[in-house]
């Protein structure tokens, strides 16, 4: 018979361990790195950017605003663009007119400088248009002063004035005003003088009609001054000079 199979034990442990120390002999143990050893350089990352939230509601806003002001230049385009065309058609000119003749009715001044007066002046309206008429309404506000003192009123009457036509009105017109001391001085020295400057105001509602267009309501604004020879109730009153101003009120 074959001989039995002998198994020895083996030591694992005393073949694993160093033949040599780790640290050598006379020297201590220290857990600190070598200082000879560079370390890595440092690396500072940046802190994560978060993305701010859409705004939505600043968005829509702006597209509002920016269709609002595209609607608005186009509307301002094609106004432009129509009165351009209404003006190349017509060829508008501004009326004229001009204070023909002054007559003094009535005139007085009492002991306490009070001054009534009544005054017929005749105004004469020259529409020069060929296409365009002139509609004189109602609510007009007639004035003659001296030394911006308001001594009589009156008002227009409302009528239409057409193509090419030229329109003489006489208007009655009265009032009464406290004149001052130096006001009273002022006007006898201009009496012997024969030079009286007098300020006639008209503010007349008008509309224009444009072809079969009619306009809104404007307010034409007359102002002449004029200076005449006399304030005294006479049948000929002298205008020495006269120069008249228009312009529009919208």
């Amino acid at each position: 018979m074959t001989d039995h199979q002998r198994i020895h034990p083996v030591d694992l442990e005393s073949q694993n361990k160093p033949t040599a120390p780790l640290v050598p002999q006379g020297s201590s143990r220290s857990d600190k790195p070598d200082p000879t050893i560079p370390y890595p350089p440092y690396r500072q990352y940046p802190p994560s950017q978060l993305r701010p939230p859409k705004r939505r509601r600043g968005n829509c806003f702006c597209r509002c605003l920016c269709c609002s002001i595209c609607i608005l230049i186009l509307l301002v385009v094609i106004i432009a663009a129509v009165a351009a065309a209404l003006y190349f058609i017509f060829n508008p000119k501004l009326p004229k007119y001009s204070v023909d003749r002054f007559q003094i009715t009535q005139f007085s001044i009492d002991s306490s400088n009070f001054a009534n007066a009544t005054f017929d002046v005749t105004v004469t309206a020259e529409n020069p248009n060929k296409g365009i008429g002139i509609y004189y309404e109602n609510g007009s506000k007639l004035n003659v002063l001296y030394s911006d003192y308001s001594l009589a009123g009156g008002s227009f009457p409302a009528f239409y004035q057409g193509h090419k036509n030229t329109t003489v009105l006489t208007v009655v017109m009265t009032g009464g005003v406290q004149l001052g001391g130096e006001v009273m001085n002022s006007l006898q020295q201009q009496q012997q003088s024969g030079t009286i400057p007098i300020e006639f105001k008209g503010d007349v509602p008008v509309r224009v009609k444009l072809g079969a267009l009619k306009l809104w309501k404007i307010t034409s604004k007359v102002r002449c001054n004029l200076i005449i020879d006399s304030l005294t109730v006479s049948s000929q009153i002298k205008i020495k000079s006269s120069s008249c101003k228009f312009g529009l009120k919208l």
